[in-house]
């Protein structure tokens, strides 16, 4: 026993540990300052002030939002199953918090004659475990759902199963060309290729507006959000939730659209990449220096496809439910195997 404990490096365990925890901590911050960016980014788009009564510009206003659910009273139906009651929020929770383990959000930082990576786990099946856990989120939603003993939150949780696992198989095959040209499943090796190949964008742009539209549905975004639609289902698959179990709900949309624009990023902008087709090596900066500039650069890219989030939603008008599902069916799933197709034999053209 003493021999496996000092066999483990203490200091890899810390270095992870605190880095779990700085991400953690961050994924928090940015999805309840995105409650407030979006409300600010409906009132410009609208001509109107949004939040502006509490602290300077309204930046308070999303503390004071979360200490109104922390304060409200907690209901919990007497029909209901308290057990899954509160295992679906939880589990919508930590599913969208799990995905952030295989982004890399920076380049290695050396600190104390060490070298530590900016990135939780480079597993080489990135990916995968990506799809598996984003697989796991609509469990959050459907035992939600059902142990509502509501058929208003049953409706809206039979909507988002469907939605997300209709759209999940889009996603997929629009990923499949992606991984022809790139020849890995692992992110941050697809993040190192686009230093030195330039960004997936430029070889993918129809596979990247496949993903993009498929990760509205995946999050539940307008025109995609037939899993509440107020004016159908009362709020559909969390209208029996209140207090922090709602809050729950509520944050872990707002982590899922964070971590979707952070996988978007590094899948096809060059994730912590700063310029496209240029070698940012001859700057001659430090080491610790580069890797702060780049994840800067991912935190930008990150925040401008949250903004194309927000400004899509207040855009374009909620679609029927036979909408949605003719668009994932009928339009995007022969899409994506059209470009995996033209990919294909363009590599095969290639090649020969």
């Amino acid at each position: 026993m003493n021999s496996i404990l000092l066999s483990v490096d203490w200091a890899l365990v810390l270095e992870k540990t605190l880095f779990i925890a700085f991400i953690i901590s961050i994924s928090l911050v940015i999805a309840m300052y995105t409650t407030y960016g979006e409300r600010k980014i409906a009132a410009w788009i609208q001509d109107r002030h949004g939040p502006n009564r509490a602290g300077p510009f309204g930046l308070l206003q999303p503390l004071a939002d979360g200490l109104k659910l922390f304060f409200k009273e907690e209901i919990i139906p007497n029909s209901s199953n308290k057990f899954l009651f509160i295992l679906g929020p939880s589990l919508a929770m930590i599913t969208a918090m799990l995905t952030g383990a295989v982004i890399p959000w920076g380049d290695k930082i050396e600190i104390f004659g060490r070298s530590i990576s900016l990135q939780i786990a480079d597993v080489n099946i990135g990916i995968l475990y990506v799809f598996g856990v984003v697989s796991l989120g609509v469990y959050g939603i459907m035992i939600g759902a059902w142990a509502s003993n509501n058929k208003f939150s049953l409706m809206g949780g039979l909507r988002a199963a469907s939605q997300i696992i209709s759209y999940e198989l889009a996603m997929g095959i629009a990923l499949i060309a992606l991984l022809m040209t790139s020849g890995t499943l692992s992110l941050g090796e697809m993040v190192r290729q686009q230093q030195t190949g330039g960004w997936n964008f430029f070889i993918q742009p129809l596979g990247f507006l496949i993903f993009l539209i498929c990760a509205f549905a995946e999050c539940n975004r307008t025109p995609f959000d037939l899993a509440e639609a107020e004016n159908e289902l009362i709020g559909g698959y969390h209208a029996e939730y209140s207090s922090m179990k709602l809050g729950f709900y509520l944050f872990a949309e707002y982590i899922n659209m964070f971590i979707s624009s952070a996988v978007m990023a590094s899948l096809y902008f060059g994730g912590y990449d700063i310029i496209p087709f240029y070698d940012e090596s001859a700057w001659g900066l430090s080491v610790n220096t580069m890797a702060v500039l780049g994840a800067l650069a991912l935190f930008v890219k990150i925040l401008l496809l949250i903004f194309v989030f927000m400004w899509v939603r207040w855009t374009i008008p909620r679609f029927r439910y036979d909408q949605l599902m003719n668009l994932g069916w009928k339009g995007l799933i022969p899409l994506a195997l059209f470009n995996m197709l033209i990919t294909a034999a363009f590599i095969l053209f290639l090649r020969k």
